[in-house]
């Protein structure tokens, strides 16, 4: 039979499958995050690097014989956009402010 001549199955938007209540999902989440009381207050000297490939630079070069150049401008590239990501979370979070952010990195 071809692929044509078969019913093909509609999804519902609600997935199909069985229904959890708010009450359930929220008494998971607790058991696996564990008590929010329970956590250690936010540190308030988080900073930003200037250079976040200071760290894997000072270990030498990627030992990937012929392709150096190329994979420490990729590898700089990544450390870049994670201390980006990072900064962006620790603003949400309140744990730096933005503007200082912006001040401090140029």
């Amino acid at each position: 039979m071809s692929a044509r001549g078969r019913s093909r199955r509609r999804r519902s938007r609600s997935g199909g499958g069985p229904q959890r209540t708010r009450g359930r999902q929220q008494r998971i989440g607790v058991s696996f995050w564990g008590d929010p009381a329970k956590l250690p207050s936010p540190q308030g000297d988080v900073r930003m690097t200037a250079d976040p490939a200071a760290v894997p630079r000072s270990l030498g070069p990627p030992p990937l014989p012929g392709h150096e150049n190329a994979a420490e401008h990729y590898f700089a590239a990544v450390y870049d956009r994670a201390v980006t990501t990072a900064g962006a979370l620790a603003a949400a979070g309140g744990l730096i402010d933005p503007e200082a952010l912006a001040d401090e990195l140029g």
